[in-house]
């Protein structure tokens, strides 16, 4: 059982202003270290993203010192367990966005109301709510809620134009329309929410906590969707309860693989997949299966491998 698992993983965002992020990354990237823990935060002015993993005690140390920071007393953490830990390294960065949407002037805390996972059922369960997922096309892919509009985007930062896109379509003649957002953890759709209010939509709503708060509160009995979920580390995707998915990870192009995609001739571990396979040359297969080979060897002698590790993809 999950309950049992060693490392606690926390994800965690807070929208807020900052307005010395390199004063706040310095001792916040001391402290990590010192805890052992490890993970990517994010520091923007306008807050903080991000996921970190370590002993109970290290997150908790670390969490009371965040929410010491400016506006992050009620900092918004899903905690989840691995059996491992799922990073190799601790980075702190400084960023223009905690995620990158790419509207200037856009008030993030000017976002939409909140749903709780109890009642996102009643809200998307409406004849009359339209219900759009804000993640990436290859996220979308694993797991979705049942209906829900795909956008197909590549990136978080396509986002405001497949609106403007595709709004017309909502509105009708005259209609006010009740748009229901959600994404991974929350703060895809809490800042997506922001935008649709800033191009006149009244009626927005996004889930409090992401799918990952629904895949814990919700019942699988009463859940509403289906596949699995994916997430920004090493667990690849989760389902209800936070357990571990079937997902694999492509190390050649960090795609999610299905059980299927890994019986695919074109799937070799820590080289390709059916998605990149033919987009990759046969000199950068080689360097994969080189980097493959020597992260194996580090594995038998019990060491970590950086090329072995989740890289620098975040919510984008």
């Amino acid at each position: 059982m999950s309950e049992k698992l060693p490392v606690q993983v926390a994800a965690l965002y807070q929208f807020t202003r900052f307005e010395d992020c390199p004063a706040i990354k310095v001792p916040l990237a001391a402290l990590c270290c010192a805890q052992g823990v490890k993970g990517t935060l994010l520091l923007a002015p306008e807050g903080i993203n991000g996921t970190i993993a370590g002993s109970d005690d290290a997150i908790a140390a670390v969490l009371a010192h965040i929410r010491t920071l400016p506006g992050c007393a009620d900092l918004d953490v899903k905690f989840s367990r691995a059996a491992t830990m799922p990073f190799h390294r601790m980075k702190v960065r400084l960023k223009r966005e905690i995620v990158t949407l790419g509207v200037a002037d856009l008030d993030p805390t000017d976002a939409g109301a909140y749903v709780a996972p109890q009642d996102w059922n009643a809200l998307i369960d409406a004849p009359d709510t339209i219900v759009i997922d804000t993640r990436n096309d290859y996220e979308v892919a694993i797991g979705s809620f049942a209906g829900a509009i795909d956008p197909q985007t590549r990136s978080f930062s396509d986002f405001p134009e497949w609106v403007r896109a595709h709004r017309h379509e909502w509105e009708g003649e005259g209609q006010k329309p009740k748009i229901a957002m959600f994404c991974t953890g929350g703060i895809r759709c809490e800042k997506s929410t922001a935008l649709l209010k800033a191009e006149g939509f009244e009626q927005v709503y996004h889930l409090k906590g992401g799918i990952l708060a629904y895949l814990e509160q919700v019942a699988a009995e009463d859940s509403r969707w289906q596949g699995e979920c994916f997430v920004f580390d090493e667990r690849v995707s989760v389902k209800h309860g936070l357990e571990l998915g079937s997902h694999g990870l492509c190390r050649a192009c960090r795609m999610p693989v299905s059980e299927a995609d890994r019986a695919a001739p074109e799937f070799v571990e820590g080289v390709s997949c059916p998605a990149c396979h033919a987009e990759r040359t046969d000199d950068q297969r080689i360097r994969y299966a080189e980097r493959h080979r020597q992260a194996a060897l580090a594995a038998a002698r019990g060491e970590a491998h950086v090329g072995a590790t989740f890289g620098e993809r975040e919510a984008d």
